[in-house]
């Protein structure tokens, strides 16, 4: 990839980088205290964008705007190439106007690659180090295990459609049924509690303010968010982030909500991925996971009328969060000024 320049100081200031009159993101409260909208940094890597555009002053100026309109939280990954280290060096570049004590950074470990998974204690507490260093920063304010169901050990009765029944009829088959709630199913069911507790570790070592884990499919979260409640310490996630299920062709993660509540005691969800990927754009990605008869509705959709599909799916998922009963943040990419590009 282009080298990343050294930002060591923030650009000079034009109108564009100042927001609009009106009123600023809010902050949600909860346990985390995010704002409504997390900035997913997601957008410096090259799934969503160019060499050119990431080794640019575009990442500064959209980080800077961000935080101008209170968006004082961001959402990255080891596995998201470059992307702790520019916005480690564009938020150090910005010291001045907001200081660490001013934004939350959320970081995942555990995936390094398409396919590339090491849940090793070892590995997640380099991982977590490494964060700390590329982000400049000498704590976190949560780190996640990063796409879980990949290391887990499976359980689910299908790999595809809508797995809501896993809340009722189908329990037993996802390992959700009463009484199974301490159930390791396997190797990959001890990996996970093994890299969390890695993490509950660097937790109590001050380094990590709340720890947690991601992934795609909602019954693995919900089962693996309840075994870990039911495994030593007998703690709960701090945070737990879905993504792709709280959006235009997929709102599943309301009928799952009260159940990492109350089942899991998550103490914060957080939903992104209000494009699914980039799946409900113009263009989806090429390398899009969605079934190609999906990528084919969605553009065939997009056809149909003159509106802005990514600012109309992007609002339908802020409808929905800023109504949930509790608070709800989202991580929204935001690459280009103006335009939402990735999540």
């Amino acid at each position: 990839m282009a080298s990343l320049p050294t930002v060591d100081a923030p650009l000079q200031d034009v109108e564009e980088d100042f927001p609009t009159p009106g009123p600023l993101i809010t902050t949600l409260g909860g346990s985390l205290d995010l704002p409504a909208i997390v900035y997913g940094a997601g957008a410096f890597s090259n799934q969503y964008n160019t060499d050119d555009h990431i080794a640019s002053a575009i990442p500064l100026r959209t980080v800077r705007l961000a935080l101008r309109y209170g968006i004082r939280a961001f959402d990255t990954s080891v596995y998201y190439g470059p992307s702790e280290i520019v916005l480690g060096d564009v938020l150090h570049a910005l010291r001045d106007e907001f200081p660490r004590s001013s934004y939350k950074l959320m970081t995942k470990c555990g995936r390094y690659g398409v396919s590339s998974f090491d849940y090793s204690p070892a590995t997640i507490r380099e991982s977590v180090k490494r964060s700390l260093d590329r982000l400049k920063t000498d704590y976190l304010d949560a780190v996640y295990l990063h796409d879980v169901e990949f290391v887990s050990t499976t359980v689910s009765p299908r790999t595809t459609g809508n797995h809501a029944s896993a809340l009722k009829d189908d329990a037993a088959a996802y390992g959700l049924a009463d009484g199974d709630e301490a159930k390791v199913r396997g190797e990959g069911d001890q990996k996970i509690l093994d890299a969390f507790h890695e993490l509950q570790e660097l937790q109590n070592e001050g380094l990590i303010n709340n720890i947690g884990i991601t992934g795609f499919p909602l019954p693995t979260l919900l089962r693996l968010a309840i075994l870990i409640l039911h495994t030593p310490p007998y703690k709960p996630l701090d945070v737990l982030l879905s993504y792709s299920h709280l959006c235009l062709q997929n709102s599943t993660l309301v009928e799952f909500i009260p159940h990492f509540y109350q089942r899991a005691k998550v103490g914060q969800l957080v939903a992104a991925s209000p494009l699914s990927m980039g799946l409900l754009t113009q263009s989806p990605p090429p390398w899009h996971p969605a079934p190609s008869a999906l990528r084919e509705a969605v553009v065939n959709a997009g056809k149909t009328w003159d509106g802005d599909f990514p600012n109309l799916a992007v609002g339908y998922s802020i409808r929905h969060t800023s109504t949930a009963a509790r608070p709800l943040p989202l991580v929204v990419g935001l690459a280009l000024r103006e335009k939402y590009t990735n999540v």
